[in-house]
């Protein structure tokens, strides 16, 4: 399993291994939460189109704010990383 360390500024190298799994580029963003366990998960924000095309759509569901787009797909990001 990959290992970094903490700076003392609280920063971290993600492993070379992890950003390719995740396909991580410069400049994505990644999102950090505590799951129910107490474990610490990290999960990229940055989706190809086809990763999310359809996601939310339902037939006769009303539209969706572009505020109330975004909360849902961190909902279903943090869902698929559980």
């Amino acid at each position: 399993m990959p290992i970094a360390k903490v700076t003392s500024k609280g920063q971290i190298t993600i492993p070379v291994s992890i950003r390719k799994h995740l396909h991580l580029q410069p400049g994505d963003a990644v999102d950090f939460f505590i799951d129910e366990g107490g474990t610490a998960r990290m999960l990229p924000l940055s989706r190809k189109v086809s990763e999310v095309f359809g996601l939310l759509s339902r037939k006769g569901q009303k539209a969706f704010s572009v505020e109330e787009m975004n909360e849902k797909l961190q909902q279903q990001f943090r869902k698929q990383g559980k």
